[in-house]
């Protein structure tokens, strides 16, 4: 099976693994984060701001969702709404983000999702992304005729 890829990279790539694939509608999916206090993120003990875990609910949704990392590089987290977050996560601790897609506007993507180590729900919420393009074809002329620089 082709995995999908993430347009992003170290530091800033936080999935480690898809534990439970999308179902048909994707009223599920699962994908697991390991922390670590090597990681640049880190940088000691826990990440220096929860809010790094909408990116995360982010990334997960793309994945799960068979992201392509070159439409994903022209996207953009667009949002969040509702994002709960009772504390950062902490190194050596496991992460299971649970996300679902809840609707679709076009190019905008609604998507919720829960992070929870072991038992304990350490952040929940809905984020929007921005889905991006195709890349254009060489020269960076696409068929309106705009540029893309």
């Amino acid at each position: 099976m082709n995995r999908p890829e993430l347009p992003h990279g170290y530091p800033f790539r936080f999935v480690d693994a898809i534990v439970e694939e999308k179902n048909a509608d994707f009223s599920r999916g699962s994908v697991s984060i390991r922390i670590s206090a090597n990681s640049r993120v880190a940088m000691g003990e826990s990440w220096p701001s929860p809010l790094l875990l909408a990116e995360a609910i982010a990334q997960s949704a793309l994945l799960l969702e068979g992201g392509d990392a070159g439409i994903g590089r022209t996207g953009f987290l667009a949002g969040l709404d509702g994002l709960e977050m009772s504390r950062a996560p902490r190194a050596g601790e496991t992460l299971r983000i649970d996300v679902r897609l809840a609707g679709r506007f076009g190019a905008m993507v609604r998507f919720e999702g829960a992070v929870q180590s072991g038992e304990e729900t350490i952040a929940r919420g809905a984020i929007l992304v921005r889905k991006g393009s195709p890349p254009g074809p060489p020269g960076g002329v696409r068929k309106d005729a705009s540029r893309v620089d």
